[in-house]
């Protein structure tokens, strides 16, 4: 871009950027308030989920993967001292507790299955035949019941005229009405394991300059955490690990954050606009951190087009490949069940944008 027209679209983005920042954060709020109510009534009807606070700063158990889109991680109580496991044995039971003649297909990627042995301390109800088969904690099985308990909190809270139960899935969703419009909320049942890192993930990888090695050990000390998002398997999450990196993103005096920032809004305004988009500000993130890892130096950083651009043609390259690797366990692929119709929507604006960066002036 020539530089007069490269500050007027950096200009032009980052004023929208603004406003779309006061949007969420008031989305936010109202999402916020409701969240605490409905979990502390959880809390008080189950010992196993914990009431997640009113923060007046940022809450890390709210993740805003688009405006209207957010995930809700909801820790669990009475699971201390995790120990992971290297047994490999297969499991033959359904959700229903019959016997299978087959077993049932093995974790990949971020997956793993969960035994109550693995840890050092458990509260009794974790052993219970409502969340446990053959000594598995069943994410599937933890939904059933968590689902049942988001419905009478509801109900209890008085809620039922703004938030809706979605039923068609197998996580726990939501819909709810805000001032800005209805937006979808997923909740999921957290197990936080602050004691360890996984072994899966392998980081940071050989001869990487990026990020930082006293960086890298800060960090990896807020270890990892479990997810009930599916039926058999927990999904390992790094949420706040990511968050930690992403917060100490341009301490060098970099242009990292505009960047994503400006990419995110161009991928909301006109690649993947849509209350359910095929491509989160997770995605966007996950973009960021390996082109930072291939680009580690300050002065890699100092002129925000070349920096934007260069998070394009990564994003192009990884939605028309659909293969985004995670950055913490590599072998997990974040666009694996992506609908690829949509990808290929999305590379294919992506590719009018690159060939022609200037004619998307906002």
């Amino acid at each position: 871009m020539k530089s007069l027209v490269a500050e007027n679209f950096k200009d032009c983005l980052l004023d929208k950027v603004d406003t779309r920042r006061q949007q969420v954060s008031q989305t936010v709020e109202e999402v916020q308030k409701v969240i605490y109510h409905l979990t502390t009534e959880i809390s008080n009807q189950d010992i196993r989920f914990q009431a997640i606070p009113y923060s007046f700063a940022h809450n890390g158990n709210i993740k805003v993967l688009a405006p209207s889109q957010f995930l809700v991680t909801v820790p669990v109580r009475g699971l201390a001292g995790y120990r992971e496991t290297r047994e490999q044995c297969w499991r033959y039971y359904s959700l229903q507790g019959t016997r299978l003649l087959c077993p049932l297909r093995s974790p990949e990627g971020l997956e793993q299955w969960l035994e109550v042995q693995q840890f050092m301390k458990s509260l009794w109800q974790w052993h219970e035949a409502d969340v446990n088969i053959e000594g598995d904690i069943v994410p599937a099985k933890v939904l059933q019941v968590f689902r049942k308990l988001v419905e009478n909190a509801v109900e209890t809270c008085h809620l039922s005229g703004k938030v809706s139960m979605v039923t068609n899935s197998t996580a726990v969703r939501v819909t709810m009405e805000t001032s800005k419009g209805q937006v979808e909320i997923e909740l999921a049942p957290e197990v936080e394991i602050p004691t360890a890192w996984s072994r899966k993930a392998r980081w940071p990888r050989c001869l990487t300059r990026w990020p930082p090695p006293e960086r890298v050990k800060c960090i990896k000390s807020f270890g990892f955490s479990l997810l009930a998002r599916s039926d058999y398997h927990w999904q390992r999450s790094f949420l706040q690990a990511e968050q930690v990196l992403l917060g100490q993103l341009d301490e060098d005096g970099g242009c990292r954050r505009q960047c994503l920032q400006a990419l995110r809004q161009m991928k909301e305004d006109i690649w993947c606009p849509g209350k359910r988009p095929v491509i989160t500000a997770h995605h966007l993130q996950t973009v960021l951190f390996w082109t930072c890892e291939k680009y580690p130096h300050a002065k890699d950083w100092q002129v925000f087009s070349t920096g934007i651009l260069r998070l394009a043609k990564k994003l192009h390259k990884c939605v028309s490949q659909h293969f985004l690797k995670h950055f913490f366990v590599p072998s997990s692929n974040l666009l694996q069940y992506a609908n690829l119709a949509e990808l290929d929507a999305v590379a294919h604006r992506l590719a009018i944008f690159l060939k022609d960066p200037q004619s998307s002036l906002p």
